[in-house]
């Protein structure tokens, strides 16, 4: 008798799963323990086995297609057994996916497609076809991708496991492997261009393949490919007409610099580094690069408008008595919003102007703090920052004050008994919060070392999912800037937020008499819907306390 498999709650908090990957296809032999798919939850992409033996009959969502907790996953079963029974009772929940999507993009999408083209493809079932690849979501945020670039050209062959492309998500750019192996009959994007989530990403599979038959259905049915191409064109008439007229009225006096790029420029980042120091606005520069991509050639051979030369004997001309004129030139660079940035500044106003906050700000003599760290460096088989030492007196001041602690789920408080830290990590797109876990239980030096590797794999944008989920309290350290004090926003869904400041020398009384001291000043940022004000003060009381007396932590 044929099994159904439901799709499972991998994590506490998941409520749909995407398939990031089928491993077996229908037909296939299914052995007990054998990997079955990768299901990719709200926490990370996680490898689901099968717990039975038997003939893989069908899959209730291809690669990329989203299921609920409870849809229906797969049925397993003998060879040729009928399962139209089973489907009709969980049709509803497998076949979801793939309408949603086109439902909401069809009006769009039709208006651009020819009739023929719609009605003669009318009969391919693209959701089913293997050889199509839909933009995964590679983080638990993600609803659209960059791709930042290509590691395989069409007519490339592919192989199972090899790169495919590197997708710039909200959090990072990562890697996209190839689940199986063909040839890449098609590109749904160019390097620089966007792609939704389950929207068509490219095309994998013999020669021969009807491509021009699978984009055309896609377009037909969601519109995602038409959404590729049209937004990189769409765009110039537009801008070009605005900047031709006052150009036109203007040209019998003034020769202007043509604007060439508008929207979002591509370039290579040699070009972008050469072009800012050169002074080179790049919306002037003609790129000769794929797609218009401006190289380094671009900008060696790129001569300024000779506008402002021409402009300036005249004026000097005109007025000889005015000698102090001022020549110059307005210009700006439009920058496209990154993803990363873009959920920064969505989940960032969510907790600002959703949670109450208020701020308690405590001054830390670090004197006894410096002493013990250089006498810790001194036997250390890793450097302890000031940081690190923050990290670790947080965790411990946390198992003391467990509603610091917390979380803001809604209808509950949601208090921790495990102290997992985010450390707020700055790059050059925005900011990212890899977590130490369990820091409660670590060494100095095991914080060391770890807060040391995520800053650098943060940097190397080689940070996955998995390292910045799961924070119970955030810190954010400025002090190495010059920062004396600020106040940072709550790192959703924790309830509090710690900001340092950097130690500088000021005046303090001790035993009666003004010496100076070394002072860091901490601001706690609390959820005034999980955290009483007393609380949060009672929490930096212990802090200071751990900071002014570090062999405390020992104890």
């Amino acid at each position: 008798m044929a099994e159904v498999i439901l799709m499972p709650r991998l994590s506490d908090t998941m409520t749909e799963g995407v398939i990031a990957a089928w491993h077996k296809n229908v037909g296939d032999t299914v052995k007990k323990g054998d990997l079955l798919a990768e299901i990719e939850t709200d926490k990370a992409t996680m490898e689901l086995e099968s717990y039975q033996d038997g003939v893989l009959l069908h899959i209730g969502t291809p690669n990329g297609g989203k299921l609920q907790v409870n849809d229906l996953l797969a049925i397993f079963g003998k060879p040729g057994e009928d399962i139209s029974d089973i489907l009709k009772i969980h049709g509803g929940n497998s076949a979801a996916p793939a309408p949603a999507a086109t439902v909401e993009t069809a009006a769009p999408a039709t208006a651009s497609i020819p009739e023929p083209t719609s009605s003669a493809t009318s009969g391919i079932d693209v959701s089913a076809m293997e050889e199509v690849v839909l933009m995964p979501r590679l983080s638990d945020t993600m609803t659209e991708g960059v791709i930042a670039s290509w590691q395989k050209n069409v007519g490339d062959v592919v192989m199972k496991g090899e790169v495919l492309a590197d997708i710039e998500t909200d959090k990072a750019t990562m890697e996209l492997e190839s689940y199986k192996d063909g040839i890449l009959l098609y590109q749904g994007a160019q390097p620089g261009e966007k792609i939704l989530v389950n929207d068509l990403l490219c095309i994998i599979g013999k020669e021969g393949l009807d491509v021009a038959a699978i984009v055309a259905a896609v377009k037909a049915g969601s519109g995602s490919a038409a959404s590729v191409s049209a937004p990189a064109a769409a765009p110039a008439p537009a801008a070009t007409s605005t900047v031709a007229a006052p150009s036109a009225a203007t040209s019998a006096s003034v020769s202007e610099p043509e604007v060439v790029n508008t929207g979002r420029i591509f370039a290579s980042p040699l070009a972008k580094r050469i072009a800012a120091e050169k002074g080179i606005d790049l919306k002037y520069v003609k790129g000769s690069g794929d797609n218009g991509r401006i190289t380094k050639i671009d900008i060696d051979q790129y001569t300024p408008a000779t506008a402002v030369a021409a402009s300036a004997p005249a004026a000097k001309s005109a007025a000889p008595a005015i000698s102090n004129a001022v020549v110059g030139q307005v210009s700006f660079t439009d920058v496209p919003v990154s993803q990363m940035r873009k959920v920064i500044a969505k989940r960032l106003s969510e907790s600002l102007f959703t949670a109450p906050h208020f701020y308690l700000t405590m001054q830390i003599d670090m004197d006894a703090a410096i002493a013990a760290r250089t006498k810790i460096n001194e036997v250390a088989s890793v450097k302890v920052s000031f940081n690190d030492l923050v990290v670790k007196a947080t965790a411990m001041a946390l198992k003391k004050h467990p509603k610091i602690n917390s979380s803001w789920m809604g209808d509950f408080i949601r208090y921790n008994d495990h102290i997992n830290i985010g450390v707020a990590v700055a790059v050059d797109e925005g900011l990212l919060v890899p977590v130490v876990r369990f820091a409660d239980s670590k060494s100095l030096s095991q914080i060391g070392a770890e807060v040391k590797d995520f800053a650098q794999r943060a940097k190397d944008k080689k940070l996955q999912p998995s390292d910045w989920e799961g924070s119970t309290f955030t810190i954010s350290n400025l002090g190495m800037f010059g920062i004396d004090q600020f106040t940072a926003i709550i790192n959703p869904p924790d309830a509090c937020i710690l900001a340092v400041g950097g130690i500088s020398q000021e005046p303090v009384v001790k035993n009666g008499q003004v010496v100076p001291g070394n002072i860091m000043k901490l601001t706690l940022s609390c959820d005034h819907r999980v955290v009483d004000g007393a609380t949060g003060a009672a929490f930096l009381q212990t802090l200071k306390q751990l900071l002014e007396e570090p062999v405390r932590m020992l104890v």
